[in-house]
């Protein structure tokens, strides 16, 4: 009778201090697991920091280097140059080395940059309004470059309007590349709710004397970009040996509404 006393009030005391020490270890191992996945990320952050600095360090000494002695041999040509001509040729690709400098340097600050609030501070981005320049130093290295605008210009978002310059500019760079000085043509067209970007160049007058490298990446970039901003992207041959780059971008709901 005692012994069935004692079971009767001992055993749950002993199975809630069973219980609590259970919870504890639980508890104990599921914080350390926590724990380990928090060092994990850690590591991994920590990683890909190391990696983005590695590849800054190496966009800074292959392209920054040699676009810096294109930069100095262009002013020099400038400074010797014998006619106008040469002189005005020697002025744009030293103007042109010193804007792609710039860009590096920002494009290497973002690589290096930790997300910190310290970061590096980026200067403006191009937008729209920077557009009849980009177009006039194509003109300059001999594309017929013609603009196109439709619709009523509106003011849209910096974000949008940056993607809508880098399109135009990946575009034009893919004429210089592969059609040589094909005329081309920008269009602009503005329409109620979104914005669509059309460049187009015909077929190659003549085969270019010497091809430029590329990466190869320039579209599929442009594809991500322009869809990151819930875009369409098209990029494809013409029918006459042309090519033709086309985006729209939707415009946000609140820049409609700001301007009606």
């Amino acid at each position: 009778m005692l012994g069935s006393v004692v079971l009767f009030v001992w055993l749950p005391a002993v199975l809630g201090l069973w219980n609590k020490a259970r919870r504890e270890v639980i508890e104990s191992l599921e914080e350390r697991a926590a724990q380990l996945e928090r060092e994990q990320a850690a590591r991994a952050e920590q990683a890909r920091i190391q990696e983005r600095a590695r590849i800054a360090r190496d966009m800074h000494d292959v392209v920054a280097h040699r676009v810096s002695l294109m930069v100095l041999h262009a002013g020099a040509l400038e400074v010797n140059a014998k006619d106008t001509a040469t002189a005005d040729a020697a002025e744009l690709i030293r103007t042109t080395g010193r804007e792609a400098l710039g860009q590096l340097r920002e494009v290497i600050g973002v690589l290096k940059s930790t997300g910190a609030a310290d970061g590096p501070a980026l200067g403006p981005q191009p937008t729209l309004a920077d557009l009849d320049q980009l177009l006039d130093q194509s003109r300059a290295a001999g594309i017929p470059v013609r603009r196109h605008d439709a619709g009523t210009p509106k003011r849209l978002p910096t974000l949008l309007e940056h993607a809508a310059y880098r399109v135009v500019q990946e575009a034009l760079t893919n004429v210089h590349k592969h059609a040589g000085t094909a005329p081309t043509d920008v269009a602009l067209h503005y329409h109620d709710a979104d914005l669509e970007i059309t460049v187009s160049n015909t077929a190659a007058p003549h085969r270019p004397v010497e091809a430029l490298p590329g990466s190869g990446l320039g579209l599929v970039g442009l594809r991500e970009r322009v869809e990151l901003l819930d875009g369409v992207f098209t990029a494809e041959p013409r029918r006459d040996g042309g090519f033709t780059v086309s985006a729209r971008f939707p415009v946000p709901e609140p820049a409609l509404e700001e301007r009606a």
